[in-house]
């Protein structure tokens, strides 16, 4: 039995993130050798033990100095044995073993029997004695092969902002200790079309680490759906408490079609969140409903348990969404929730009925809501049936909208949504806004764990798995992003190794990537010349770009004043320099050639 390493090795990228990117060879010999010649199953290969009863310790050894996960822990954030985990867009389970058995594979090599057709592999790993990294191949029915690397985080050191769950303790040989360790949820792309066969996983990574691999499975992209709606988890808050009430959720759809799903997630969480029930209807007038809302099931229950970290699809639903209109989904929280992961900067008003008011999920009428939210709790998404697809707009406080009318749907993404809508040329894409005031690319706002006041997200490059890669019917990606690095000190070359990243990482999942450039912000408070110097590098390099990204936006141009170049045009400027107004959001979507976001 191998032993656990002990020294850090390096494998991550800038700022942390889980660098997980295939190389795609295909018909190139496999970098692993294979311990098998027929592939098993994973838990077949399973020969570490990971997880131990706080009652008997020292059944558990992770990390071979006799440390490991606490059963209990796990239990209290919803992942108990067997337990299916939604993750990303993949669907992963938790090992069925109970505590002190077996529970993970550290990988060597071992041929793991998979099948499927997708767009990525995902695997539920930790690393132990530092970061872990290798190549392993994938085998495809047709004889070709591909290779992929994976990077597993260390259970202790590795980032918050891109784990799966974090726990609160360590069980060790003489007693459990406070300390928070991780688990991950890292994808890899892989050749799509291709029929797999079987994985091989990584040679033993050397004397440093263990790459423990817990799941495994083929991501398969929504076929039949395009995103019309979706929003970015910005942050984990206190809210409420919230004791069995209603949300009724206000969104702005971008596609129509005759069916409908929504996403509900629990990202950041440490602790499953039970929905009573859920409905979706169109907007009447506030809180009222157009119609009766229709209830929209789980699995075929009206409710469901999502545990930490995790995320749930509705049941298909026919329904028919109309385009370019205000939703309303309404969520039942028939516990007491204290705090929820948000998107914070919503520019809508929300509903809420009263505490102790109940299921309120199917009144047509708004007067049971009582009170109004200005976030959007665990809703991340509705989905329409057909359709060609979605573009993604990944983006900070800009594409998020704030400083345009409350309310009125005046986002630059509302607004490319419109024009899709008007005409013939180019696919009528959905269009889904990912963006979260104050973002940056390089480095996190919110940690990625632990109650917050801190809505502005994890890092672009940390997020961009859960809000660009996995996003149903995703094609295209725009990426406007960088003013809030270069307004708080990140060099040109940061900012540009960081959309390189995420340019190389979106391609290789077959997604155009579309950058565009960022805009002045003279005028307001630390918009200083050296500022304005670093924003201009970086939009140097965007123009010339050499072929990082398929085609670049420049919003800058359309959005500078032509006299003083480093400031916004007065007519287009909110009030405080920064935040482009209604005519300016409007004067970004319209200058957008519609062809540059065509695949």
């Amino acid at each position: 039995m191998r032993v656990a390493r002990r020294w850090n090795a390096t494998g991550i990228m800038a700022g942390g993130a889980a660098l997980a990117i295939a190389l795609i060879a295909p018909g190139a010999p496999a970098l692993a050798d294979e311990h098998r010649t027929e592939p098993l199953p994973l838990e077949r290969l399973f020969d570490n033990t990971a997880v131990s009863d706080d009652a008997r310790p020292a059944e558990g050894d992770f990390d071979g100095a006799g440390q490991s996960l606490s059963a209990q822990d796990l239990a209290v954030a919803g992942w108990t044995p067997g337990r299916a985990l939604a993750i990303d867009g993949a669907r992963l389970s938790w090992p069925r073993a109970t505590a002190g058995r077996p529970d993970n594979v550290r990988a060597d090599g071992q041929a793991v029997r998979l099948s499927g057709r997708g767009d990525a592999l995902s695997f539920l790993v930790a690393g132990t004695g530092g970061d872990a990294a290798g190549t392993g191949t994938v085998r495809y029915r047709d004889g070709s092969r591909s290779t992929y690397a994976l990077t597993a985080p260390d259970w202790r050191t590795g980032p918050l902002s891109t784990k799966a769950v974090a726990l609160p303790h360590i069980n060790t040989a003489g007693g459990q200790r406070p300390e928070k360790v991780r688990l991950y949820a890292v994808t890899v792309p892989v050749e799509r079309g291709r029929e797999i066969a079987s994985v091989v996983l990584p040679k033993d990574p050397g004397p440093a680490a263990d790459l423990h691999v817990f799941a495994a499975s083929v991501r398969t992209p929504a076929s039949g759906w395009s995103g019309s709606w979706s929003a970015s988890t910005s942050g984990y808050t206190s809210v409420g408490p919230w004791t069995d009430q209603t949300l009724r959720l206000v969104v702005h759809s971008s596609a129509g079609g005759p069916r409908v799903r929504i996403r509900l997630a629990n990202t950041f969480a440490a602790a499953p969140v039970r929905i009573g029930h859920a409905s979706v209807a169109v907007q009447g007038s506030g809180a009222g409903a157009a119609g009766t809302p229709k209830r929209l099931s789980f699995s075929g229950r009206p409710g469901a348990q999502i545990p930490a970290g995790a995320e749930m699809f509705s049941d298909p639903l026919g329904f028919s969404v109309p385009a370019d209109r205000n939703l309303l989904v309404s969520v039942h929280l028939p516990e007491t929730v204290a705090a929820a992961p948000v998107h914070s900067r919503t520019n809508q008003r929300s509903f809420l009925s009263a505490p102790g008011s109940g299921d309120r999920t199917g009144d047509g009428g708004g007067a049971a809501f009582t009170g109004t939210l200005t976030s959007w709790p665990f809703l991340t998404g509705v989905d329409v049936g057909g359709g060609p697809g979605s573009v993604v707009a990944l983006g900070d406080s800009i594409t998020d909208g704030d400083k345009s009318t409350v309310d009125a749907n005046r986002r630059w993404p509302d607004v490319l949504s419109r024009r899709l809508r008007e005409q013939s040329e180019v696919p009528r894409y959905g269009v889904l806004n990912h963006g979260i005031s104050a973002n940056r690319v390089v480095t996190d706002r919110y940690p990625g764990d632990g109650v917050s006041t801190d809505t502005g997200g994890v890092s672009a490059q940390h997020r961009l798995n859960r809000d660009v890669l996995a996003q149903t019917g995703a094609r295209t990606v725009v990426v406007f992003e960088g003013i809030n690095d270069v307004r708080w000190g990140a060099t040109p070359d940061a900012v540009i190794a960081g959309m390189r990243a995420i340019a190389e990482r979106a391609r290789a999942r077959g997604l155009r990537v579309v950058a565009a450039t960022i805009a002045p912000c003279e005028g307001y408070p630390d918009c200083t010349p050296a500022v304005d110097a670093r924003r201009t590098a970086v939009n140097a390099y965007l123009r010339a770009n050499g072929g990082t990204f398929d085609a670049v936006l420049d919003f800058d141009a359309v959005i500078r004043d032509p006299g003083r170049p480093q400031r916004m045009l007065p007519a287009y400027d909110s009030g405080d320099h920064l935040h482009p107004g209604d005519a300016g959001l409007r004067a970004l979507a319209e200058s957008i050639d519609l062809r540059k976001l065509v695949p």
